[in-house]
C-alpha cells in the first residue's frame, strides 16, 4: 500500500514538470503552443501564420504581429512558458513549477498512517 502510494506521489511529481515547459514560437507546433496557457487554437493559428512571414525577432516584433497581445498578456504567456527566440519577457516574473502546490503542505490519504508508525505484522492464515 504504501509502496503504491509512494509511487503514484512520484509519478504525479514527474507530470507537473512538463506542464511547464518551455515553448518557443518560432519552433513550436499549434500542439505545443495550444498547451501554452492562455494560447489557444485562434492564437496558435495567427502566431504560426505570422511566423510563415518571418521569425520573430524579439517581443515586441510578437507583440506588434500577433493581434490581442499587448503589454500585460505578453508577460502571462511568458510566465506561463512562452518564449521567443528562447527569451522570456524581460520584467516578466517567472512562474516556478508547482507554486500554488508549494504554498500548501501536503494532506495525508485518508487511513494513512504517519511515516514514522511501525507496520503491522502480516497476518498468516491459519
Amino acid at each position: 500500500m504504501i509502496k503504491k502510494l509512494m509511487l503514484a506521489m512520484a509519478a504525479l511529481a514527474a507530470s507537473t514538470g512538463f506542464a511547464f515547459a518551455q515553448v518557443d514560437v518560432n519552433k513550436a507546433d499549434a500542439a505545443a503552443l495550444d498547451g501554452v496557457k492562455g494560447v489557444g487554437p485562434s492564437m496558435s493559428k495567427a502566431i504560426i501564420d505570422e511566423r510563415g512571414k518571418g521569425a520573430f525577432k524579439d517581443w515586441a516584433d510578437f507583440q506588434k504581429r500577433v493581434k490581442g497581445v499587448g503589454e500585460k498578456r505578453a508577460a502571462k504567456l511568458s510566465q506561463a512558458g512562452l518564449q521567443v527566440n528562447g527569451q522570456a519577457k524581460e520584467g516578466a516574473p517567472m512562474a516556478a513549477p508547482d507554486d500554488k502546490a508549494a504554498a500548501k503542505p501536503a494532506k495525508a490519504a485518508k487511513g494513512a498512517k504517519p511515516a514514522d508508525a511501525k507496520a503491522e505484522p502480516a497476518k498468516t492464515a491459519g
